[in-house]
């Protein structure tokens, strides 16, 4: 009984790593656990550039996900059915919200003479969208399939990640 339980167990480790099964990138599972990493990181006192570019990276994958489904074929929000737009969409309500909330332009929250959380989720945004890119590019040149598996969340996440440590230690943060 042993041998077929183990064997059993073989079998399914070799399908699953040697055959994986799609996955849907940016999905809502994830959104919820980045943002609820990034409020604990705050909580922590992790630097509110780095919050801000993670944060950022949040609302574009919300937005890549959310805007094929807000597109239907009798809909007056096509619009939003574009995930660069809702993308920038929600750049601006973060804004809006940091402001109304008093966490925007403060003196000693600068670098290089920008504010902290403005340059974060503009820089997070962008690194988003590159990586975006990059994943696409990548799948073009491959005759439409993905380099690897999971490279439509490599790409963005692995640029994000990068961008981040890159400011950590350059700036000491």
């Amino acid at each position: 009984m042993k041998k077929l339980l183990s064997f059993s167990f073989l079998e399914i480790v070799f399908w699953k790593l040697f055959f994986p099964q799609p996955v849907a990138a940016q999905c809502p599972v994830c959104i919820v656990t980045v943002g609820g990493g990034m409020l604990l990181a705050k909580k922590l006192g992790v630097d509110d550039l780095l919050v801000s570019i993670w944060i950022s990276a949040l609302n574009t994958a919300i937005a890549f996900y959310l805007a094929p489904k807000l597109v239907t074929r009798n809909s007056k929000l096509k619009i939003l059915g574009n995930p660069w737009v809702l993308s920038f969409l929600l750049f601006a309500t973060t804004l809006i919200y940091f402001k109304t909330t008093g966490q925007l332009m403060h003196p000693k929250n600068q670098l290089l003479g920008i504010d902290k959380i403005i340059f974060g989720q503009t820089l997070g945004m962008i690194v988003m969208f590159v990586g975006n890119f990059i994943y696409g590019f990548t799948k073009y040149k491959n005759e439409g399939r993905a380099l690897f598996p999971y490279s439509k969340v490599v790409f963005p996440v692995g640029l994000v990640l990068l961008i981040t440590l890159i400011f950590k230690f350059a700036f000491t943060l």
